[in-house]
């Protein structure tokens, strides 16, 4: 038999990036492409601000073809739900049944993505629900991931962090309070390598930018 249909929402970050790992090991899914939303704007995506050219590295290195969703900057909610709604749709129509999300622990971004997608024929799958996230940081690293703080929350972090690798020293050195997969959005990351990837990807630290109270640290393929 053939097996359901997937497409991972794909943030460029950790948690994506480990979801997609533990649905390729289970094998359930024919994942057949990751869902990604650009602002238009910068070129980058969204929330993470990495480069659209990283974004396609590491599709390529995963083996999943691209599903662009380009946003406006700032995007007004009515346009980011008609724009997903639009991706989504055709989703269905390519036969995909499950929607793949990396998400760790807040209810309200779960209970939200279940009701947009409610009526549609498209179920939203949570692999790392609930996992306590300290270990699962640790797992991560050991797993072989390899990421980059592309992203700090200033009011929970220093700009020093943006550009940091995600590793052991890294969660040594989190100030308190923070989450050590940063699910409450005190950083966000930018995965290089790991076993959801062929191969590694060399990206290099770049110009860090503080912006709407976050701090970017660009990174560009080398």
């Amino acid at each position: 038999m053939a097996r359901p249909k997937a497409l991972i929402s794909w943030s460029s970050g950790k948690d994506s990036a480990y979801a997609l790992n533990e649905m390729m090991r289970a094998g359930e899914f024919d994942i057949i492409g990751a869902l990604t939303t650009v602002t238009e704007t910068f070129g980058r995506v969204s929330i993470h601000g990495v480069r659209q050219e990283i974004l396609q590295a590491q599709c390529e290195a995963a083996g999943l073809p691209q599903r662009i969703v380009p946003i406006p900057y700032p995007c007004p909610n009515e346009i980011y739900e008609a724009r997903m709604g639009e991706a989504v749709a055709k989703a269905v129509a390519d036969g995909v049944t499950h929607m793949i999300f990396g998400d760790l622990f807040l209810a309200d971004i779960r209970a939200y993505r279940e009701q947009k997608l409610a009526g549609t024929g498209i179920t939203a799958v949570f692999p790392l629900w609930e996992r306590p996230t300290d270990a699962l940081a640790r797992a991560m690293i050991a797993s072989g991931l390899e990421a980059v703080l592309a992203t700090v929350d200033l009011k929970k972090m220093p700009a020093e962090f943006a550009g940091r690798r995600f590793d052991a020293a890294l969660l040594a050195d989190l100030p308190d309070g923070v989450d050590a997969c940063g699910e409450n959005g005190e950083f966000h990351t930018c995965v290089v390598a790991g076993p959801m990837f062929s191969r590694r990807l060399t990206v290099a630290t770049g110009e860090r930018v503080e912006r709407d109270g976050y701090a970017y640290c660009d990174l560009v393929m080398e």
